[in-house]
């Protein structure tokens, strides 16, 4: 245990001897000796100001709004859902403006709806179509909701607390708040004592809570878990679901969401006990993981969307701007977070998001820098990692993500060594993400699809090796939890970027590595993509390669012919049943390439291999009853009876169109002559050509010093 951590326990020990709390209200984003530099800040800063004009619009619009606290009966995505969460956004912006405008009008109705709460929420049972597999709720279909709802409304409650009578504040924490308690940590005591983002949302809520209505005991068993013994809870999780990096195991779409509740605990316990110094806890490891989760975004904001992510989902998420906030006015003043909070075009109306505002009227903002950089996974930095490699500014960048990481808990997907490339602001090679539409009830309540195991959690679904048409793993999650990708190699210089990996648990007696690299050579204005993907077996298997990509087909070599009146599923297992087989080709002479056009440019990806050969061009869609997947097409690099073979891929992008004029230039690929050398566990030797210039690239596996060896 490092001298931080032993700080923050025997703080803890020690604070628990007291009795209470110091209460002051409010005292958790807003802090009662800054409220009047609020209302200045909105009248000076127009960020603030900005964000203070929508928090007051939509406060504005409840208040003439009757209040409905209905019957929990909905899933995800119904009416009573959807109600129960607009009702803890319009508490929280009605307590925002009762702070800041000094109008009771808004305290008058944040208390009339936790009244309205109070003398139901004892009557409800567990939600009546609790979400499969999930632990119920009793305003919500599964607990997880109920518990972002407290985390909300508790910070409502401060907010306007000073402006209630003594006796509706009694019956609000006795009726409301204490039952609340009670059920996340009794009824819910299995979630409450995970390690997991469930429980974190879980452990936050209870924790706020019980700072603000002054019950130490909650607090204790937030910190510490239900046993008080630090085994579980909130010190707990962010030990163990955090790398030494900052990067949160279950992937950017669940770090994203888990960092609010992590974040705003640590300010709500900060400003209780500022002793602890709980941001400074694990080499402030909370400022790391926003920077983490920042990182783990392309340049237009999105999030990598590996795992079970709903893509699309960018920076501007409430989360990351509560984190981003947060970590500049508690942690670090960044200059570059400036520029991602400027991104964002809000802040949240608080203390953090005063200075925010300020120091960004004042010209403090920096370029956020995005880098290529390894980011271990594992509590202790050991299990496995992603590579990211980049190239170019943020107007036009080139960024490959190569996972090598754990599993991911339950929301992992089985794609070790998987790959994902942008280029030119869209997805090249992309990853599929969840198959779920989030809230949209016609879509199974918006929890996550069947295909979602069937076909998105597979490993076909990726972009990365396939052995006998089965999923890593064979699909078994508990066991794919057992270990981890390994990290080989990984290097960033002008020229040349560079992650290797290896996994050797996915399929018995296997081993796979992937070496992928940016290259710049001078012929070109881009770096080359480069992608060596050697897989070894004393057994003879069927390797399929895919590459899933965006745009369209404009030329492939050797050329394939379509079936043109009859498809058929590729197979009927692990995600192959919901592939149409459009066109097989064999590759006679080992290499070809695929050229395609997306976006305006074009990519051609050359391939070639050391072992016989079959071009396959696949699109989803089959044995799906329901259309619930997604337009995606791939080509498969497939092998049918194999025991070591190496695949190695050249992406050059190059060219554009001008739809407007109709104009093309350098649509013609200029590598060419990709030749496999030598290749085996040690080394592998290989060439190829650029405007008739060749290029000897060998990889030596075993030699740190000099990975990587280019004439």
């Amino acid at each position: 245990m490092n001298y931080l951590k032993k700080l923050v326990w025997g703080a803890i020990c020690l604070f628990f001897t007291l009795p209470s709390f110091s209460q002051e209200h409010p005292s958790i984003m807003l802090s009662k000796q800054n409220t009047e530099a609020l209302r200045k800040g909105i009248q000076t800063y127009p960020l603030l100001k900005k964000s203070w004009k929508k928090v007051k619009s939509d406060a504005d619009k409840a208040i003439l709004e009757p209040i409905e606290v209905p019957t929990p009966k909905d899933a995800g995505g119904g009416k009573s859902h959807e109600q129960h969460k607009k009702n803890y956004t319009n508490m929280l912006n009605c307590g925002i403006a009762y702070q800041i405008s000094a109008d009771k009008k808004y305290a008058t109705y944040v208390e009339q709806m936790l009244l309205k709460y109070a003398a139901e929420y004892e009557k409800w049972p567990l939600h009546p179509k609790r979400k499969e597999g999930h632990q119920g709720g009793r305003i919500f279909w599964q607990s997880l909701n109920d518990f972002v709802w407290q985390v909300y409304t508790i910070q409502s409650y401060d907010l306007v607390h000073d402006a209630l009578s003594v006796s509706n504040r009694k019956t609000i924490e006795s009726k409301l708040f204490e039952p609340i308690l009670k059920f996340f940590t009794v009824d819910c005591a299995e979630t409450f004592n995970k390690i997991h983002n469930h429980a974190t949302w879980d452990v936050a809520a209870v924790g706020m809570t019980g700072y603000v209505i002054n019950k130490p005991d909650y607090v204790q068993m937030a910190l510490k878990g239900s046993a008080k013994d630090g085994k579980t809870g909130y010190l707990a999780q962010i030990d163990q679901l955090f790398s030494p990096d900052g990067y949160y195991t279950e992937g950017p779409y669940y770090q994203r969401y888990a960092l609010l509740p992590f974040v705003i605990f640590a300010k709500t316990i900060n400003n209780y006990q500022p002793e602890l110094k709980i941001f400074q806890y694990r080499d402030q490891l909370l400022a790391k993981a926003i920077q983490t989760s920042l990182q783990l975004t392309y340049t237009d904001g999105t999030f990598f969307p590996i795992n079970d992510a709903i893509k699309g989902k960018t920076y501007e998420s409430s989360e990351l701007i509560y984190g981003v906030d947060i970590a500049y006015a508690d942690i670090k003043a960044s200059a570059e977070l400036l520029d991602i909070a400027e991104q964002q075009g809000e802040v949240i109306v608080s203390d953090a998001g005063l200075k925010i505002a300020k120091d960004l009227s004042e010209g403090k903002s920096k370029p956020f820098v995005y880098q290529s950089q390894l980011i271990k996974d594992g509590a202790s930095g050991d299990e496995g990692g992603l590579g990211i490699l980049r190239f170019g500014n943020n107007e036009d960048q080139q960024a490959v993500l190569v996972k090598a990481a754990s599993q991911g808990m339950g929301h992992g997907h089985f794609d070790r060594l998987n790959l994902l490339y942008y280029d030119n602001g869209v997805e090249i090679f992309p990853d599929y993400g969840s198959a779920r539409f989030i809230n949209i009830e016609s879509k199974k309540g918006g929890d996550y699809l069947p295909e979602n195991k069937t076909w998105a959690k597979q490993t076909i679904a990726h972009n990365t090796l396939t052995v006998d048409q089965t999923s890593n793993f064979k699909a078994n999650a508990d066991l794919a939890q057992q270990s981890s990708g390994q990290v080989s190699y990984f290097k960033s210089d002008k020229d040349l970027q560079v992650f290797s990996a290896k996994e050797s648990h996915a399929y018995p007696g296997v081993e796979m590595s992937r070496t992928t690299a940016l290259l710049k050579v001078q012929e070109l204005k881009k770096p080359l993509l480069i992608d060596i993907f050697r897989v070894n077996s004393e057994k003879a298997h069927q390797y399929d390669l895919p590459f899933w990509y965006k745009g369209h087909l404009v030329d492939v070599s050797p050329k394939t012919k379509n079936h043109t009146d009859q498809l058929k599923p590729l197979g009927s297992k692990y995600g192959y049943e919901h592939l149409w087989l459009n066109a097989e080709q064999a590759v006679p002479e080992k290499s070809g390439y695929l050229s395609i056009l997306n976006n305006k440019r074009f990519y051609t990806v050359h391939f070639a291999t050391d072992a016989p050969l079959n071009l396959k061009l696949v699109s989803l869609g089959a044995n799906d009853p329901d259309s619930n997947l997604l337009e995606s097409k791939a080509f498969i690099l497939s092998s049918t009876d194999s025991k070591d073979q190496l695949f190695f891929s050249i992406t050059e992008s190059h060219g554009q169109i001008n739809p407007v004029s109709e104009t093309t230039t350098g649509a013609n690929s200029l590598v060419s002559d990709l030749k496999i050398i030598t290749s085996n566990p040690n080394q592998a030797s290989l060439s190829f050509k650029v405007k008739g210039k060749t290029y000897q690239y060998q990889i030596n596996y075993n030699n740190k010093e000099n990975f990587i060896k280019i004439n």
